[in-house]
């Protein structure tokens, strides 16, 4: 029938114990993936949102606003505060620096604010 297996008792016992040895590896490695997997979607569907604008706060204990970016900007640094629209239009056009990288006010629609001061 399957002549390329050993003929004798003792070593088809030894390698059905191998091989289940190492379906139970697999299954193991099998279930540690799944296992990862559904943290990894648990953790995409569950993060929090980020915000629309973000206002990057200056150093000093009244922490003065320093640069208005967009909510998805990678440049902000660690002080940060998350502003609605209005509030981020109103700081712009209070003279607050725009981030060059994401250029939040090209996405506010503020067109030049060099000419409004």
């Amino acid at each position: 029938m399957f002549d390329d297996l050993p003929p004798d008792l003792d070593r088809l016992k030894t390698l059905r114990v191998w091989h289940a040895l190492w379906v139970e590896r697999i299954d193991a490695k099998i279930e540690a993936l799944q296992q990862r997997q559904a943290e990894e979607e648990h953790g995409r569907h569950s993060r929090p949102t980020p915000p629309e604008w973000i206002v990057e706060l200056g150093i000093g204990s009244s922490q003065p606003p320093v640069e208005v970016h967009a909510g998805d900007c990678h440049i902000t640094g660690k002080r940060r505060r998350a502003v609605s629209r209005d509030e981020a239009r109103r700081l712009l056009a209070t003279g607050l620096r725009p981030c060059a990288h994401c250029q939040p006010d090209t996405q506010l629609g503020i067109l030049d604010l060099a000419a409004a001061g």
